[in-house]
């Protein structure tokens, strides 16, 4: 070849970032604050570091971190020297935790002190990691103190880990396929599945996905004065892909540590937080927190994805002025599919109640995604808004298949599509909405009722948090509805079952839902089970009612 075959690689993204924007800051909770120019001459310390310490090519190095400058940093420098960087669930059991280490045969870990008594446990089981590296937030470790002892296994402290090497004079080059990233899904049966990305797919991810956010949450475009604050777990497929997004446009990052009501709400008012995704769990957090404290949140704008955004909390959050919007995506996907924009006419003709049915929807493809919505024949449901199938999905970012699990991989990509698992159905407009995983349909008397809906209606009742709903066993329909509700704090002695099914009739009413489809039992709790990214976990819902007990 005579022209030049540019690759498309993670390096690029942060050379552009620190060239254009080399005095922006990023800012980890209340304790450091520096520039672009900093963060990129860590990176280039790290990776020598790295290198020096026999990482090449195709080492995958384990980290568990909370989110930080840091964890921008590994983003950049493991990857950038051709590495590949594990982001390591801290929320998985020692048992998954360990499996997950030792399938992908990680040789590095680093981590941070609040893991140390978790890695010591798992060391023993844990032979292919050769080194381990110490985070701490002390202003000044030293690395000869009893409770980071070299005894203790710990063969550097990250501050003088990069203090200690001279900084590589650029990220080489690669090529564009090599694997970038490996993570693990938190499945619901079964071990935990690696997925695993190219820096090439992470590249085409950055830019579908800055360029699906001209107007996001239809409040205005993103400008290059935004102030990025990530709520979504950097261990968690990237963090959605946004620090990429924004490192190349060099806004200002905000990193918030482990994750404190106090901290976050703070770091959102003081550092005039502009833009942040998360699960509604964690939206629901702040609000409760925000509420409390009187804040002014009219600046924040919000993505929220992992689990269906009620229409409820949407309504809430408006409350307190904050922008809010719905997108999906799955770990599997890098994650992002689609965003809940409003198309121009939606804008200019529907009333604001209207368009935000449409804005808590599961929403619109992003550019380079093809989704079809198939029933179990393979042919595409009718685009009716009722009519329900499986969602398929292609794209360029896609994960290859499950690392080192050609069978699941065939099951994941029967057809060439990939197969999600979720149920859902598409609109006039071509907008989707999600009804439910295909494992937590409820299958009453030959009908399916979907959970989905059901939540999202009960969490319209003013004296309704949260609401999640399960099947348990019925001797005459095999599955009726059962639904969990967590009532807003000074309702726990007013709500009662006989309100919630009055509540629920009016949509019956309405034509929203069919008679059949209200639950006639019902749970007050004080919180519900989540899993380890934060979503309600229906798994240990339906454990605990599984005789159809209550």
């Amino acid at each position: 070849m005579v022209a030049y075959d540019f690759q498309l690689l993670l390096k690029y993204l942060l050379e552009h970032g620190v060239a254009w924007a080399p005095s922006q800051e990023i800012v980890y909770r209340d304790q450091v604050r520096y520039t672009y120019t900093d963060m990129y001459n860590r990176v280039l310390r790290l990776t020598s570091a790295l290198k020096q310490m026999g990482v090449k090519e195709g080492t995958k190095v384990g980290v568990l971190e909370w989110d930080s400058h840091r964890y921008l940093e590994m983003y950049f420098g493991i990857p950038g020297i051709g590495a590949v960087l594990h982001t390591i669930n801290p929320r998985l059991s020692p048992e998954n935790l360990v499996y997950t280490m030792e399938h992908a045969e990680d040789e590095v870990l680093i981590f941070h002190e609040d893991f140390f008594a978790l890695v010591e446990q798992v060391r023993p089981r844990l032979p292919s990691i050769r080194n381990y590296i110490l985070i701490t937030d002390k202003e000044k470790p030293d690395i000869k103190e009893p409770a980071l002892s070299l005894s203790k296994g710990v063969d550097a402290e990250y501050e003088e880990f990069l203090v200690g090497a001279s900084p590589l004079d650029a990220l080489p080059d690669l090529d564009e396929n090599t694997q970038a990233t490996l993570s693990y899904t938190t499945g619901t049966t079964g071990k935990p599945k690696g997925v695993y990305f190219t820096h090439r797919q992470l590249v085409l991810h950055t830019f579908a996905g800055w360029g699906s956010l001209p107007d996001i949450c239809n409040y205005g475009p993103m400008g290059k004065h935004e102030v990025y604050m990530p709520l979504t777990p950097m261990f968690h497929v990237h963090a959605w892909g946004v620090p990429y997004w924004a490192t190349v446009y060099g806004l200002k990052q905000v990193y918030p540590g482990r994750y404190d009501p106090e901290m976050l709400l703070r770091l959102i008012v003081e550092e005039k937080a502009t833009f942040s995704h998360c699960v509604p769990t964690i939206l629901q957090m702040v609000i409760t927190a925000a509420e409390a404290k009187g804040s002014d949140l009219s600046h924040w704008r919000v993505v929220t994805g992992g689990a269906r955004l009620t229409k409820g909390l949407a309504m809430a959050a408006r409350e307190l002025g904050i922008k809010i919007t719905g997108g999906y995506g799955l770990s599997e996907s890098c994650p992002l599919l689609t965003i809940s924009n409003l198309k121009p006419f939606m804008e200019e003709e529907w009333d604001e109640d209207r368009q935000l049915d449409w804005m808590v929807k599961t929403g619109f493809v992003m550019p380079l995604v093809q989704i079809r919505v198939v029933g179990p024949d393979g042919k595409d449901v009718a685009p009716d808004g009722t009519e329900t199938g499986e969602i398929v999905v292609r794209s360029p970012w896609l994960t290859p298949g499950y690392y080192k699990d050609p069978e699941r991989t065939e099951e994941l990509w029967a057809g060439g599509w990939m197969h999600t698992g979720d149920v859902a159905n598409v609109d006039e407009y071509g907008y989707f909405q999600i009804v439910d995983r295909i494992k937590d349909v409820i299958k009453s008397g030959g009908e399916w009722i979907v959970s989905l809906e059901l939540e999202n209606l009960l969490s319209l009742h003013e004296d309704v948090l949260e609401a999640a709903v399960i099947g348990i066993p019925d001797e005459k329909w095999d599955e009726r509805p059962l639904a969990i509700i967590v009532p807003v704090e000074g309702a726990e002695e007013r709500i009662t079952a006989e309100a919630m099914q009055e509540h629920l009739q009016k949509s019956v009413a309405d034509g929203v839902i069919a008679k059949w489809a209200v639950p006639e039992h019902y749970v007050f709790v004080e919180e519900l089970p989540r899993t380890s990214v934060g979503k309600i976990d229906k798994k240990v819902l339906r454990s605990q009612h599984q005789t159809g007990e209550l």
